[in-house]
């Protein structure tokens, strides 16, 4: 049976959307869909004492763009982006561990790609970082009509889903009778119940990017996106980055 979830890139998500990459075998990035500005797709947040600001990086101001075709032309925003997680994380116990892995990301790389970029940073967290075995693919690997609901499922179908788990936000656009015509058995993420951990600026906020949790509790990352819900121990599934 293969479980399926089919999600736009975003920039370093937070840890639910690696809890649903976790929970599928094939993880497809949606990226040949419209760009929608200033959402996750180009910007997350981080914990900081001041509170829980945006890193955003700069897509210009063109809204008749598919996530794929979105270009980088101002590279300024990666020096940024990297010194605001040097002051903010640079005391949490693991920087370190994964100090060299985005300082190479942020200084060393020229990203001219938003789409490019995203799914880089989501696979090498994914596998490296948190141990993840899943297939990733993309929908631009495939040959797809029709729109919106209808593309989606006909994606779905080319990739021989028998279960598709969708985001809770899900609930309020799926078509569940579509689903069960083409034999698709239809699943929601439930986001409840992550367990807190200590965060160097309280008090404590959940919805912040996945850096925020590899930085303070490292190796015991997936504890705190899945290891709680499926009784796995810490220090369980992860290599040293």
């Amino acid at each position: 049976m293969t479980r399926v979830a089919v999600l736009q890139s975003n920039y370093i998500p937070w840890k639910g959307y690696f809890d649903i990459i976790h929970n599928v075998d094939v993880f497809i990035f949606y990226d040949d869909v419209q760009f929608t500005k200033n959402d996750w797709r180009n910007r997350n947040r981080i914990k900081t004492q001041a509170g829980i600001p945006w890193l955003t990086i700069p897509t210009g101001i063109d809204l008749n763009r598919l996530i794929c075709e979105v270009r980088l032309t101002d590279p300024h925003w990666q020096k940024k982006h990297w010194k605001s997680l040097l002051q903010w994380y640079g005391r949490c116990l693991y920087f370190s561990d994964y100090r060299g892995f985005f300082e190479d990301f942020y200084l060393r790389t020229r990203w001219e790609s938003l789409s490019e970029l995203n799914q880089y940073l989501i696979r090498h967290i994914a596998t490296s970082f948190l141990g993840i075995r899943t297939s990733f693919r993309s929908s631009t690997e495939f040959a797809l009509a029709g729109r919106k609901a209808d593309r989606l499922l006909e994606l779905l179908k080319q990739v021989g889903t028998d279960v598709y788990l969708s985001g809770p936000s899900g609930q309020g656009y799926i078509d569940a009778r579509a689903f069960q015509e083409a034999g698709i058995e239809l699943e929601y993420m439930d986001y409840r119940g992550y367990p807190e951990y200590s965060q160097v600026y309280p008090p404590f906020v959940h919805e912040v990017s996945i850096v925020d949790l590899l930085f303070h509790v490292g190796p015991d990352a997936p504890y705190y996106i899945w290891g709680w819900r499926t009784g796995e121990g810490r220090n369980a599934s992860v290599a040293n980055p």
